[in-house]
């Protein structure tokens, strides 16, 4: 079972740090359980679509990317520009917060934008050294070290109490003033449908060494296997970081940073503060483990997107897809670097801008990895059945819908 864990794992590892860490917790400590059934809803009209994608290339060993250049040229344009906005914002903005946990190991010597540099550094040398081999293994281990360390801490505050006294009410989320917060919380739950992609890409190596004739490179049963642990874990520790965030900050009369740096040193005191000095190790580890997982898929996947586009879109430009997966990856550390050193005080709003962009192209991803599972390319036995058809159709109208709402809330009162 070990062994069969794979992309759908690594997913997890990049959900957990940046949407989970962040924007559960953040729930949690300001609305209580008023998100909960939010943070349920939106990860199940999600589902099918991360569903489709690892399950297309099982189907046809032809990452997803290839499914929308077939369905449109202009599709694929479209996730490319987006990728390369958000490969640099999301690389800047996830090292930097890794980069200010990392300070929490002794490191106060060491300015944030040089750790969250050596911590780039590092991903890129995993990646580049041992490729897609080494990347799955550190994403299990990692996870597995995630999954321990946080599973301990909530069940300890569950044992200690929440902070809040008895009876203590919260503000609404369903407020003109919340509704931004709430848009970005479903965007990032487990994460935005263009990350969908990721396990696609990362399945092919793994096909391509795999001593299995060509025609089947992919076990479905293996690769669902894989997807349905990564989507459920993602899911699970979305629940738990918004447990952490209610029982430990909700009610507690501190108002949480929206600068990512500031942010992670709240979460270490709070934690520290109220489950007691002996815990800080503890969230240390599980608030940088999950951080680390998510810089470190994020630094591949994204490059690893652009690289694959870049092949499909450009015929005549075509570069060795090793080399150019490398140059992507040198080119997106770099830049995410010099945002770190030069923008960091606007970091916050390109991230936010970077999110509110996949949630409105939410619905055009999701509905691409919904026709491309119908394409004639796709075996009958693999296409969608009558369930998945109406929670992918039912998905798509939520996330249109809200991001029609979201637009004109942002156009007319806000």
């Amino acid at each position: 079972m070990w062994k069969k864990l794979g992309p759908g794992v690594l997913l997890a590892g990049a959900a957990i740090g940046g949407s989970h860490l962040v924007a559960s917790t953040q729930a949690g400590a300001a609305y209580g359980w008023a998100l909960l059934g939010i943070l349920f809803l939106v990860n199940l009209f999600k589902y099918p679509f991360f569903l489709y994608a690892q399950r297309y290339t099982a189907a046809t060993d032809k990452p997803i990317l290839e499914g929308y250049l077939q369905m449109g040229r202009t599709y694929l344009l479209l996730f490319f520009f987006l990728s390369i906005f958000s490969g640099i914002v999301n690389i800047a903005g996830v090292s930097m917060i890794a980069g200010s946990l990392a300070v929490n190991f002794g490191l106060h010597g060491i300015s944030v934008p040089h750790l969250s540099g050596s911590i780039m550094l590092i991903c890129l040398l995993v990646i580049i050294l041992g490729g897609y081999p080494l990347l799955k293994r550190f994403g299990k281990v990692i996870v597995l070290i995630l999954g321990v360390s946080t599973l301990i801490a909530v069940i300890i505050s569950v044992i200690i109490g929440p902070v809040a006294p008895a009876g203590f009410q919260g503000e609404s989320p369903w407020t003109l003033a919340s509704f931004g917060f709430v848009i970005m919380f479903m965007g990032w739950m487990p994460a935005p449908i263009d990350v969908s992609v990721w396990p696609s890409l990362w399945m092919k190596p793994r096909g391509k060494r795999e001593d299995k004739p060509r025609e089947n490179p992919f076990n479905m049963q293996d690769v669902m296997f894989d997807f349905h642990v990564g989507y459920g874990a993602s899911v699970f520790f979305a629940f738990v970081f918004l447990i952490l965030g209610k029982m430990v900050l909700f009610g507690s009369g501190i108002e949480l940073s929206s600068q990512g740096s500031v942010f992670a040193r709240q979460l270490i005191d709070l934690y520290s503060v109220t489950i007691g000095g002996w815990a800080r190790p503890l969230i240390i580890i599980a608030a940088f483990s999950a951080m680390f997982s998510t810089t470190l898929t994020t630094i591949d996947a994204y490059p690893r997107s652009l690289a694959t586009s870049w092949n499909l879109l450009f015929s005549k430009g075509r570069i060795a897809f090793k080399r150019l997966h490398h140059i992507w990856l040198v080119a997106g550390s770099v830049l995410g670097y010099l945002v770190i050193t030069n923008f960091v005080d606007g970091l916050g709003d390109m991230l936010a801008l970077a999110m509110i962009l996949s949630f409105l192209t939410a619905p055009v991803f999701a509905f691409l990895n919904y026709r491309v599972m119908l394409g004639g390319d796709v075996p009958a036995k693999y296409k969608p059945r009558l369930w998945q058809k109406i929670l992918s159709v039912a998905g798509i109208l939520f996330l249109g819908g809200f991001g029609l709402v979201f637009i004109y809330w942002y156009a007319f009162l806000q």
